[in-house]
């Protein structure tokens, strides 16, 4: 169990083989430290199911799993900071602490062909990282591990690993593989300010060029960092933004629907309703009464 300001975290993990753990993460915070095992090689499996993970690679820089992304990669070092942009992420890490698993054990594996060390090679080759959309079967078997009860939950996790291993030791790198940039640390805090800047100027009308002028950074930069750590381009988490921001006012302040567009940006209220029922697919005058509704209902049921 993780906390701070930003929120919690919560990691449970599952010892399945010597050397082999499966963890369960939930995290609604802005990011989390983790540390390791000092002077120990572990190779990592990690499923993003929900939100986006961030994850410092090389010379400082960055790189982001989107939802259905699996990451493959090597650790040498014994502690890393994971960021989650939009303070959500569900997800599961396979953490293979290669001088135990190598151990006695490793016999388990021998039946299905399957050797550790060959997928180190093939998926870490040069310290890099490797990453892929999980397709089927993959998708499959994290879909299964997510749901299986309680009762038989080691069992069926040494069969589902076993399983995805086998897997991963057919896969072509060359196929399967997806490059994706890497973001410099100082752009990947531009644009983090330039967040930041949006949601505090909800008002204002802005221009991507006005962004990329206040800011120092050029479009193009801009535009693809933006939409590598929060998953969508400025205007649409511009827009989704402003209509959750919408919705909050109308459920807690008193304001005219004319002044609350106006706090959201909005100059014409009929331009903001059809924005809003684009999002929420009600109107705001709807949206308003149903919350009135629904707070007569639990008043109703409480009293």
């Amino acid at each position: 169990m993780m906390k701070d300001d930003s929120g919690t975290g919560i990691m449970t993990s599952y010892d399945v083989f010597p050397g082999i753990k499966l963890m369960y993460n939930h995290f609604q915070m802005e990011s989390c430290f983790s540390e390791f095992r000092s002077n120990i090689q572990m190779l990592t499996i990690n499923h993003c199911r929900e939100g986006r993970i961030e994850c410092e690679v090389q010379n400082g820089s960055y790189m982001y799993l989107d939802e259905g992304d699996l990451r493959i990669s090597m650790k040498h070092h014994p502690d890393q900071m994971f960021g989650f942009p939009l303070n959500e992420y569900r997800g599961m890490t396979i953490s293979i602490y290669l001088d135990e698993a190598l151990g006695p054990s490793a016999s388990i594996f021998e039946p299905f062909s399957v050797d550790l060390r060959l997928l180190c090679a093939k998926f870490c080759n040069e310290d890099r990282s490797f990453l892929m959309r999980a397709k089927e079967p993959i998708r499959q078997i994290f879909s299964e591990l997510y749901a299986v009860s309680e009762p038989i939950q080691i069992p069926y996790f040494r069969i589902k690993i076993i399983e995805l291993l086998l897997i991963l030791s057919a896969i072509d790198v060359s196929e399967d593989g997806e490059s994706r940039p890497y973001f410099p640390k100082k752009q990947v805090e531009t644009v983090k300010a330039i967040m930041e800047y949006i949601r505090t100027h909800l008002d204002q009308h802005m221009t991507l060029q006005d962004l990329s002028s206040r800011f120092n950074i050029s479009q193009t930069a801009m535009k693809l960092c933006f939409k590598a750590i929060y998953g969508q381009s400025i205007y649409a988490y511009l827009r989704n933004y402003r209509m959750e921001r919408a919705a909050y006012l109308l459920r807690h302040s008193d304001d005219t629907i004319t002044i609350i567009a106006g706090k959201v940006g909005y100059s014409n209220p009929s331009k903001f309703a059809a924005a809003f029922k684009a999002i929420k697919g009600m109107t705001p005058v709807r949206y308003q009464q149903d919350v009135v509704r629904m707070e007569h209902t639990q008043t109703d049921w409480s009293g």
